[in-house]
């Protein structure tokens, strides 16, 4: 597969249907490794990157470090947990 760089041109890429979804067809100099994509939008870009996935525990504990997995505003739901009641066991 070649290797991704920063300075290979734009090009015009073919879009098509696939069942219901919206599919595009990458060239093969834009080639990603894996199986699986993240994609967002930027504004009216799409982008599209590779999932990484860690190779080992040291990557992910890594990984966790650098994003952590809630933004600061996420806010956690009221749960019911009332407290447990005490029983006598014979």
């Amino acid at each position: 597969m070649p290797s991704p760089t920063s300075s290979a041109r734009p090009r015009e890429a073919k879009l098509f249907r696939n069942n219901r979804s919206q599919a595009v067809r990458i060239p093969v100099e834009f080639e990603l490794p894996g199986d699986r994509v993240l994609i967002y939008r930027e504004g009216d870009r799409l982008v599209i990157e590779p999932v990484r996935t860690p190779a080992n525990i040291i990557e992910l504990l890594a990984a966790w470090r650098q994003e952590p997995p809630l933004a600061p505003d996420d806010q956690f739901p009221d749960i019911e947990d009332p407290p447990v009641q005490s029983e006598d066991v014979f």
